[in-house]
């Protein structure tokens, strides 16, 4: 089978490997799309968060087909339509443990969830970062069509949020500095884009919500100023959720205007516990999320598609699409 594997930092190849062999409690899955992270880059560079050693097969972002499953696995079978969680106890699938940027790969049954029938292969790649901007929605508490939301950062995470808070039916604002990702917000339902780096952005925001500022902020940018912008815009008594990553900068901010706005504040990371709630919203709500999808590259060309994200500056999400079959 091809797969793709870094081999050692900044280096990388498509090779040939023998199709894995499954264990009692583990499934052999046939990849359909992979999606190609940031997070993958910074594991092709030899930074991510946790050990991990090379070679390693990188992909945590994916969707694909059961093709055997062992003596000990129930409620999955030859031909079903799977997506599966990438955080693992410690470990992390697709970068500790090597992931599904293969023609063939395995999982355990327990990390899996059926692919709703509503979603296309391409849309179950994308489950894993939506799942990360539904959290960011899920943990602003009550959000519905009564809010109005400011969402900083128009990137995968940040598109994601997007479309949740639209699927909630809350008005959507959106502060991104880039034409053409703010423009795949408008296509997720933003009803507008506003540039936080332009004089008046504070003015501009309070205009467009009446004088009152967002009841709703979400932060997805990971810039040190848009964490602190965010509370100088939002509303009297406005819920903050920060799921951007920044660490090691830093920026003054405002911190009185908790006090003086009172305001609620939470950070998250990734997503737990709530995939099944994510496909059930996904399902239910007619979220397209394809259109974040700006490349389709071949597994077997995995090279050129890391190539693409390396550098094409304008992409938002490139796919590695196979169709191989034993």
């Amino acid at each position: 089978m091809k797969a793709l594997q870094f081999t050692g930092p900044s280096a990388y190849a498509v090779n040939e490997l023998d199709i894995p062999r499954i264990a009692e409690d583990e499934v052999l899955l046939a990849s359909r799309s992979v999606g190609v992270c940031h997070s993958d880059i910074e594991l092709l560079e030899g930074r991510y968060i946790i050990p991990f050693e090379y070679p390693v097969i990188p992909g945590h972002e994916w969707a694909a087909e059961v093709v055997q499953v062992g003596s000990q696995v129930d409620g999955f079978r030859p031909g079903d339509r799977v997506v599966g969680e990438c955080v693992i106890g410690n470990d992390h699938f697709g970068f500790s443990i090597s992931g599904a940027a293969a023609e063939f790969f395995v999982a355990k049954a327990a990390w899996l969830h059926h692919l709703p029938d509503e979603l296309s292969w391409t849309q179950g790649a994308l489950v894993e970062p939506f799942s990360c901007g539904y959290y960011a929605s899920v943990r602003a508490d009550n959000l519905d069509a009564s809010d109005t939301v400011l969402v900083y950062g128009a990137g995968p995470i940040g598109l994601g949020v997007v479309a949740a808070c639209v699927g909630r039916n809350a008005r959507v604002l959106v502060a991104e500095p880039t034409e053409a990702r703010g423009q795949l917000a408008r296509t997720l339902g933003a009803e507008v884009v506003l540039d936080p780096t332009a004089e008046g952005f504070a003015e501009e925001v309070k205009e467009q919500t009446a004088g009152q500022g967002p009841s709703v902020v979400i932060e997805a940018s990971g810039q040190p100023q848009a964490m602190a912008s965010a509370l100088q815009v939002a509303a009297f008594r406005a819920r903050l959720v920060y799921v951007g990553i920044d660490v090691g900068r830093s920026v003054p901010a405002q911190l009185g205007l908790f006090q003086s706005k009172e305001l609620q504040a939470r950070g998250i990371i990734g997503s737990p516990g709530v995939w099944p709630q994510t496909l059930r919203f996904l399902a239910r709500a007619g979220v397209d999320l394809s259109p974040l999808v700006t490349a389709q590259v071949p597994l077997t060309e995995a090279d050129r598609g890391i190539r693409t994200v390396l550098e094409d500056k304008t992409q938002v999400k490139v796919h590695l699409t196979s169709d191989a079959a034993l």
